[in-house]
């Protein structure tokens, strides 16, 4: 890997485009150096992956929205939408859509380092594009390998949550990086396209404090959408802010650390393959990244304990990210509130902590239900959870060793009788590094658990042995990456919006 050092720089400083990050980034996505097998197939298992919780969610209102304002831009040859057997859209808007699905129930691949992310929001936009230009899957293979690189080295490299910048800050220059791999475009355009994706995906970290709303779902599948809008724009010959990270008023001057701040972004060398999707890994619970290891934890704590009534306090000792983002450190009242949306409990390490001990488990659907949160005892014993910051968990979650890097902490229970007893797990049982790492048969056993009558057995079958096929899948052969379900399985039809308005007030 060769390290890139990224500062701002005056108007009056000569930065050749060569020496630029964005230039640096085009680079990486222009070099044809082939994709190693062991990359190949953990790209399919995360195309099984994202399927499995795309299906999963294909019901829920923001999909159906999303959905439904696709399916107002009809597109020939276009690209597949989750859900519908024929329907053909245009990329942007098949990127919106199925990105949404994705995301929705928070559920697929994560990278943690400096900075946190989905790496898998990438899949969406490249396969819509690859899609509608009739691409192979060795293109589009390639194409994930690059989108997946650039977002976790730039994660490894710039941390945006402290500046309270929302993490797709990082996926819109990824996938405009990931789409130019995969249509072989040149360093030149391939990089206009990385700034401009970079200057229309900086959004605030208030979509994922507070009240949080349907948008946390939305926002990644934004950056897809801008990311193929950024490329279209810059093949045509237009240009973007330059140079959009080192510019005197960009994004490190102003958004980042300010003009003397200095970065070290990771990036492959010519030639060398690109491996990070190894890096990163994917969730067996549907609930922030940060609150796996800790449900596993609480599954297995659950037996010691006995007797939750009897609970005085528990206190998990944490990280500074876990402790601040989705725990008692971000001050939210909302994360100790029963009524809360969905997306707020899922950032609530608290709440998750306390349906895990009391269930033994978390389930998808179940675990958020109004009806499960209200209900008196866990109120009870949630309100009892506190988290706290302890810096050797901090330094371990910024570890750059993976023996060393872990996103758990320890826990510390105390009895009304005054026992107490105590319990600390790194790494969640699915990780790589874990008890029990996923490998292809957990993929496929998640796709098939969870669009268990959503979608029909036949199309399960017929979905997944594309998906395994990937690298043989020829020219105009990537629509087969989708999967179709009953009608009666879409969800209740929604209120029209702008791009369905028929006139006549309606």
């Amino acid at each position: 890997m060769m390290m890139h050092d990224l500062r701002t720089y005056r108007s009056a400083e000569h930065l050749a485009r060569e020496d630029q990050l964005a230039w640096k980034i085009a680079e990486v996505a222009a070099d044809p150096v082939a994709v190693d097998n062991d990359v190949t197939a953990m790209i399919i298992n995360r195309i099984i992956d994202n399927a499995a919780v795309a299906a999963a969610s294909v019901a829920r209102r923001p999909v159906a929205s999303a959905r439904a304002q696709a399916l107002c831009h009809p597109f020939a040859p276009g690209s597949t939408v989750f859900g519908l057997a024929d329907a053909r859209v245009s990329p942007e808007w098949a990127a919106w859509a199925n990105g949404t699905a994705v995301r929705e129930l928070d559920f697929h691949d994560t990278f943690l380092a400096a900075d946190y992310s989905h790496p898998g929001d990438n899949i969406p936009p490249i396969l819509a594009v690859a899609q509608h230009v009739g691409k192979s899957g060795a293109d589009l293979i390639r194409g994930l390998a690059t989108g997946y690189e650039i977002q976790v080295n730039l994660v490894r490299g710039i941390c945006l949550h402290e500046h309270k910048i929302d993490h797709i800050a990082h996926l819109g220059p990824s996938a405009a990086a990931g789409i130019g791999t995969l249509l072989g475009l040149p360093v030149e355009v391939i990089y206009q396209a990385v700034q401009q994706a970079l200057h229309v995906t900086t959004t605030t970290r208030q979509s994922r404090k507070g009240e949080i709303s349907s948008w946390k779902a939305f926002a990644p599948a934004f950056a897809g959408k801008m990311a193929i809008e950024a490329v279209d724009r810059v093949m045509r010959g237009e240009g973007a802010p330059s140079p959009a990270w080192e510019g005197e008023d960009g994004f490190i001057a102003w958004l980042l650390s300010g003009p003397e701040a200095r970065y070290q972004v990771p990036l492959p060398g010519r030639g060398e393959p690109k491996r990070a999707i190894l890096d990163t890994y994917t969730k067996e619970h549907s609930a922030e990244y940060q609150s796996q290891a800790l449900i596993d934890l609480a599954r297995r704590m659950g037996p010691k304990v006995g007797d939750l009534s009897q609970v005085d306090s528990i206190v998990i000792h944490t990280s500074h990210h876990t402790h601040y983002v989705i725990g008692t450190g971000a001050n939210d009242p909302q994360k100790m509130d029963p009524k809360a949306s969905r997306e707020t409990l899922d950032h609530s390490i608290m709440y998750i902590f306390a349906v895990a001990l009391e269930d033994g488990g978390w389930h998808h659907e179940k675990s958020y239900a109004p009806e499960r949160a209200n209900r008196p005892e866990t109120v009870a014993l949630w309100h009892k959870i506190s988290t706290t910051e302890d810096p050797e968990w901090t330094r371990r979650y910024h570890a750059r060793d993976p023996k060393e890097k872990a996103f758990g902490g320890r826990v510390v229970v105390t009895l009304k009788d005054g026992r107490v007893i105590e319990d600390s797990l790194a790494l969640a049982d699915a990780h790589p590094d874990g008890a029990r790492p996923f490998v292809r048969e957990n993929y496929v056993q998640k796709f098939l658990t969870l669009s268990e009558g959503i979608i029909a057995p036949e199309e399960q079958k017929r979905f997944l042995a594309a998906a395994e096929g990937l690298a043989d899948l020829g020219a105009g052969d990537l629509m087969h990456l989708n999967f179709a379900v009953s009608p009666d399985r879409l969800g209740t039809p929604r209120p029209t919006g702008i791009f369905d308005y028929k006139g006549n007030g309606k």
